[in-house]
C-alpha cells in the first residue's frame, strides 16, 4: 500500500539529478507531451509563461485562463498549441464559467497547474468577504479543481501541481481567523496562510485523488527576479526585510541568490512531467527534488537561502479540517468519488 505524505512521512530529497540553477527547458528535456491537455494559471506572465512555453513546445496543448485576455494574447504570441479563456481567481462565478466550458468540450485534463497568485497587497475582500489572498491564492484552487475533478479523473494519470512559497513560513492557517476579521491585518501573515493552505490542499487531495490516478503536489519556485508578483507590494515591506537598502535598490547579495524565469520554473515542470514521482505525491518540492522537513524559523538569511517545509503545512488533522473549512466558505462540496 502506498504511503502518505501526512506529517511529512515523504518529506526527503530522491537525488532527481537537478538542482536550483535547473531551467525547465533541461527539466522537460525528452519528455514527449503530445496528446496531453494542461492547464496553467497565470500562465502569461512570469514563471507561469516560461512554463506555459515548455509545456507547449514538448507538444502539449495549453490553455490558460488568465483576467486581462489581450494582455495574455500579446504576451503568448508565437507559442504553439496555446488556448486562451477569460477567468479571474477571485471572482467565482468565473471560475465556474471556465470549468463548465472545459468540462462540455469533452476533453481530458492531465496537468492542471495552479500558478497564478497575488502576494504581499493592502487588505482587501472579494464579494464574499473573504480576504483576498486567501481567496486568490487558495480557495480559487480549490473552487477550480473541484470543478474539473471529472476531466483529471477521466484522464487515468492527471497531476495538479500547487505553486506555493517558502512564505507558507511567514504563518500556519488561522483557523479561528482566517479572514482578518477579530485580528489585525498584517499582509505578510494572510499571504502565509494562503500558501500553507495550498500546501495541506495537496497533501489531502493526494490522500482522497490516488486511488484515481491524480496525484497533487505543491512547491517552491524560489525568489525570482523579473515576475509581476510583488507589483502591488509596499517598497517599505522590502526594505524592512532587508531584501532593497534605503533607496529602494536592492541589495547586492539578494540579487546574487535571485534565480532566473526559467528557473523558478524548472520545480513546477518537474513536478508536472517527472517520471520520478509516478508513484509519489502530497509533498512539497523545491529546486527539483522533494524537500526536507524544516524544523527551524523563518527569518535566517533574509529567507532567501533557508529551504524546507514547516510541519504545519503538512499536518494531517490540519489538512482534513481546511478541506471541511474550504467547503464551508465557498458552498462547494468537493467529493472525491
Amino acid at each position: 500500500m502506498e504511503k502518505n505524505n501526512y506529517q511529512g512521512l515523504l518529506q526527503k530529497p530522491i537525488e532527481s539529478g537537478f538542482n536550483g540553477t535547473t531551467t525547465a527547458s533541461e527539466v522537460i528535456n525528452g519528455i514527449d507531451l503530445n496528446g496531453k491537455i494542461a492547464i496553467v494559471t497565470g500562465g502569461n506572465t512570469g514563471i507561469g509563461l516560461e512554463t506555459t512555453r515548455v509545456l507547449a513546445e514538448a507538444g502539449a496543448t495549453v490553455i490558460v485562463p488568465a483576467r486581462d485576455t489581450e494582455k495574455a494574447k500579446k504576451n503568448l504570441r508565437g507559442i504553439p498549441n496555446v488556448e486562451i479563456e477569460a477567468m479571474d481567481l477571485i471572482n467565482p462565478d468565473t471560475i465556474d464559467a471556465f470549468a463548465e466550458k472545459f468540462l462540455t468540450s469533452g476533453r481530458l485534463l492531465h496537468l492542471l497547474i495552479n500558478n497564478a497568485g497575488i502576494m504581499w497587497v493592502p487588505l482587501q475582500r472579494d464579494s464574499r468577504g473573504i480576504e483576498s489572498q486567501l481567496a486568490t491564492n487558495y480557495l480559487g484552487q480549490y473552487q477550480l479543481v473541484a470543478r474539473l475533478w471529472p476531466a483529471l479523473k477521466e484522464a487515468n494519470g492527471a497531476r495538479v501541481v500547487n505553486i506555493s512559497s517558502y512564505g507558507h513560513q511567514m504563518a500556519p492557517f488561522h483557523f479561528d481567523d482566517p479572514n482578518f476579521e477579530h485580528r489585525e491585518y498584517q499582509t505578510l501573515l494572510g499571504y502565509g496562510q494562503s500558501k500553507t493552505a495550498s500546501n495541506l490542499f495537496a497533501l489531502e487531495l493526494d490522500n482522497r485523488a490516488r486511488s484515481f490516478n491524480v496525484r497533487a503536489y505543491s512547491l517552491h519556485p524560489g525568489s525570482i527576479a523579473g515576475t509581476e508578483l510583488a507589483r502591488d507590494a509596499d517598497m517599505e515591506l522590502f526594505k524592512q526585510m532587508g531584501f532593497f537598502d534605503e533607496l529602494g535598490n536592492m541589495r547586492p547579495e539578494i540579487l546574487a541568490r535571485l534565480k532566473t524565469i526559467q528557473q523558478g520554473a524548472a520545480t513546477t515542470v518537474w513536478c508536472a512531467t517527472s517520471p520520478l514521482l509516478d508513484n509519489i505525491g502530497g509533498v512539497y518540492c523545491e529546486d527539483c527534488d522533494i524537500a526536507e522537513l524544516d524544523l527551524g524559523n523563518f527569518g535566517q538569511d533574509n529567507g532567501l537561502g533557508t529551504r524546507g517545509v514547516q510541519p504545519y503545512s503538512l499536518d494531517e488533522s490540519n489538512a482534513k479540517r481546511l478541506w471541511d473549512l474550504s467547503r464551508e466558505m465557498t458552498g462547494i462540496d468537493f467529493k472525491v468519488i
